[in-house]
């Protein structure tokens, strides 16, 4: 196996982890919707996970009402992240082919 091909399947598995982690705090968001959701053991696994990352956007970002625009700010943060990963993933698997 060429050291191209081992860094190419490095970089999926690290862009399926990024999607994976994107689609948990889809649904950690709207777990939120649901009463008592949160509070179930999913919910408090899920907690860990997630407020490391949207803590500092709460902090910045106050809600607007019963609206968390910080949630999205880190939505948006985080498509931005993977797709500039890729942009760069793809950077250096072209040099080296």
């Amino acid at each position: 196996m060429s050291l191209v091909n081992v860094l190419a399947l490095l970089f999926n598995a690290i862009e399926i982890l990024l999607t994976v982690y994107y689609w948990g705090m889809i649904l950690y968001f709207f777990m939120s919707w649901i009463p008592n959701a949160q509070g179930s053991a999913f919910g408090r696994f899920l907690r860990k996970i997630y407020e490391p990352f949207l803590a500092p956007f709460r902090k910045i970002i106050p809600p607007i009402g019963m609206i968390d625009i910080s949630s999205l700010a880190a939505i948006f943060v985080l498509i931005f992240f993977q797709r500039g990963l890729h942009a760069i993933f793809v950077l250096i698997l072209q040099q080296l082919v």
